[in-house]
Formats: structure tokens, C-alpha cells, sequence
């Protein structure tokens, strides 16, 4: 994945174009949650309808995305916009959001392992990845850049959770293409490879410092 982000933002006589890249952050979260909250309807209903655990558990993922992208919105608004102690709670938060996909990933592989649950390819499932496969990785990109103008490990690490939504969207599409020809362990597989790196992201945005932390 992607490098650590060890600067933590400390705006006390920010430059305007510091100012405009936090605006711009701002925005990028809001147009991140109006995608996110149809991204999670969508994912979880074909994932319940395809049986997959790991298209369930990546519409999971899209709630940890939009509260990361909240959490930015929250970092970069009112009077938190030059506050370097608002940025360190701020990456803080990004990491817990990180964690709370794993526990869910891992328990619902169990349940659906001892169902005998299978993944069935659908249109809906399939036409949601796509569609995340391509705009997710623009997004994080832009982010990253973002976070690391910024000083921001908080904008990075939200950038980084829309990349590993991109690389999720991938890995459910392998899945689901992968049951069709018999091979219905690796959607399983591919979700809890998934929680493995939600926990290694979480770490890694824990471990950001900065601004004398």
C-alpha cells in the first residue's frame, strides 16, 4: 500500500494556498460521503443477495470510508481549520475507523463457513465494484497528494481508505468470478485478507506524528 504519513499539520500563519488545499479536502470528503452512503446501500444489498461475504464486507467498509470522510470534514471545519491538536484527534479517529471493519470481516467469514454459504455473482454486485473500482482510486489519489501538502495524516489516511476501497472492489470481483468456476473459498479468502489490511492501515495512521507529538 501506500508510505506512512509522519507530518502532522501545524497552520499557525498558514499560506492561502494551505488554506485552499483544506477547503479543497473539505469538499473532496463531502462529494466521498454522498457517494459512500449509495456505495453501502448498494453493496450491502447485492452482497445479501449474492451471498458474498466479502461484497458485504466491503459495503461494511464504505460506513468505516464515510466516517473517515466525516472526520476530515470535522478536522478542516470552524475553528478546528489551524488547529494542530484537532489534526492529531482527527488521524486518531481515521485509525479506529480502520479497526472497525476487521472484527466484522472475521466473524462473518465464521457464520458463513459454517452456513456453507456461497457467492453468487449478481448484476447489481457487479455493477457496484466497477463503478468503485474506477472513481475510488481518483479520489485517494487526490487525497494523498492532499493530505501530504497539508501536513494532514488524517486527509492521507482517508485517502488511503479510498484506495483500499478500490483494491476491496477488485478482490470481490476476483471472488465472484472465481465462484462461477468452483473456486468459492477465495471470496472468503479475499475477506479476510481484507480485515488483515484494515488492520495494518489502522496501525499505520495510529502511529503518525507530528507538530511536536
Amino acid at each position: 500500500m501506500v508510505p506512512d504519513q509522519h507530518t502532522e499539520a501545524c497552520p499557525a500563519a498558514a499560506p492561502a494556498s494551505w488554506l485552499r488545499d483544506a477547503r479543497l479536502a473539505r469538499m473532496l470528503s463531502l462529494v466521498t460521503l454522498a457517494w459512500l452512503a449509495a456505495e453501502s446501500s448498494l453493496g450491502l444489498l447485492a452482497g445479501v443477495s449474492a451471498h458474498s461475504v466479502a461484497l458485504i464486507g466491503w459495503g461494511w467498509s464504505s460506513l468505516a470510508e464515510a466516517l473517515a470522510s466525516l472526520i476530515v470534514v470535522w478536522r478542516f471545519t470552524g475553528s478546528r481549520l489551524r488547529s494542530a491538536s484537532a489534526e492529531r484527534r482527527a488521524r486518531l479517529a481515521v485509525a479506529v475507523s480502520f479497526w472497525l471493519l476487521a472484527p466484522y470481516l472475521v466473524l462473518h467469514v465464521g457464520y458463513d463457513l459454517r452456513a456453507g454459504e456461497r457467492a453468487v455473482p449478481t448484476v447489481l454486485g457487479v455493477a457496484v465494484t466497477v463503478i468503485s473500482l474506477v472513481s475510488m482510486p481518483l479520489l485517494g489519489l487526490a487525497k494523498r497528494r492532499l493530505g501530504a501538502r497539508l501536513g494532514s495524516a488524517a486527509t492521507a489516511g482517508e485517502g488511503t481508505q479510498n484506495l483500499l476501497c478500490a483494491g476491496m472492489a477488485a478482490g470481490v470481483l476476483a471472488g465472484l468470478t472465481a465462484t462461477t468456476i468452483g473456486w468459492w473459498w477465495l471470496d472468503p479468502a479475499v475477506a479476510l485478507v481484507l480485515a488483515a489490511v484494515a488492520v495494518r492501515e489502522g496501525s499505520r495512521a495510529w502511529r503518525g506524528h507530528g507538530c511536536g507529538h
